[in-house]
């Protein structure tokens, strides 16, 4: 009897450590940690990159770069253009983009910005995999298909 309750005791000890672990293998690893789209869309690859220090996410880059390695919001010309038909602009949405992640720490839904829904969808799968990314503290660049739904 005292041999099966031991045992008993044993095996519920190693199921708590194990509860444990799971839990501590959803915080963030510090690092920095980038997801990037497969393809490019329009001419642009978008791409997340976050730097995690002491577990929490203390900056984030949204922006997209074309084959050349140009930035997406740099380009007045494409900023202009966008601005007119949409509302809004590369510079203006990839900071508001990166800043609700930032402020919400990958855990705090985020809103479409009107005119840039396009983008916003691909930033929600760059951000969820940059996120899983830094869990598990690969800093290896994954790469998403941004395009299917």
């Amino acid at each position: 009897m005292k041999r099966i309750l031991s045992q008993t005791l044993i095996l519920l000890l190693v199921a708590l450590s194990l509860t444990g672990c799971g839990e501590t293998a959803t915080e963030l690893q510090d690092g920095y940690y980038t997801a990037q789209a497969a393809d490019f869309h329009f001419g642009w690859k978008e791409y997340v990159t976050i730097m995690v220090k002491g577990g929490s996410i203390v900056s984030v880059e949204y922006n997209a770069e074309n084959p050349s390695g140009f930035i997406k919001s740099w380009d007045n010309a494409y900023m202009q253009n966008m601005l007119h038909v949409q509302g809004t602009y590369p510079n203006e949405y990839t900071r508001y983009y990166a800043g609700e992640l930032l402020e919400g720490q990958g855990e705090e839904p985020i809103d479409a910005l009107t005119g840039a829904t396009s983008s916003y969808g691909s930033f929600q799968k760059l951000s969820a995999a940059v996120i899983e990314q830094a869990r598990k503290g690969d800093s290896s660049i994954v790469y998403i298909d941004t395009e299917s739904e």
